[in-house]
């Protein structure tokens, strides 16, 4: 069974800083991309990082300078180190991972980032 469960959500303060973690089971995390989404209310999903398996970053432009994606294969864990928090930072953030020769993707249930004015 693929599990991914997203931990590190929270209320920060505009500036604030957060760390989400993903723990990933039941693939092989190795040869998976994988990659952080976010939704807002009445907003469409969007990407907000990724990260593949040889560990290349790609970042949303709203989120560039701010935002580092990294992964620890030895802990099947992905991780979005979240700085200078905007409110507009504000939804739910979703794990997800890819793995491009299967075509494979499994999403985790998502955390709340809220970030006060």
């Amino acid at each position: 069974q693929v599990q991914l469960v997203e931990s590190g959500g929270g209320l920060v303060q505009a500036g604030g800083s957060l760390r989400l973690s993903c723990a990933v089971s039941g693939i092989i995390f190795g040869f998976n991309a994988m990659a952080w989404y976010r939704q807002a209310p009445g907003k469409q999903r969007e990407l907000v990082a990724t990260v593949t398996s040889g560990g290349s970053t790609n970042y949303g432009d709203s989120v560039k300078g701010r935002f580092t994606i990294s992964r620890d294969n030895a802990k099947n864990t992905v991780y979005l180190q979240m700085n200078s928090l905007k409110p507009e930072d504000t939804a739910v953030y979703y794990c997800n991972a890819h793995n491009p020769l299967l075509g494979n993707t499994y999403w985790g249930q998502g955390t709340q980032v809220t970030v006060s004015s």
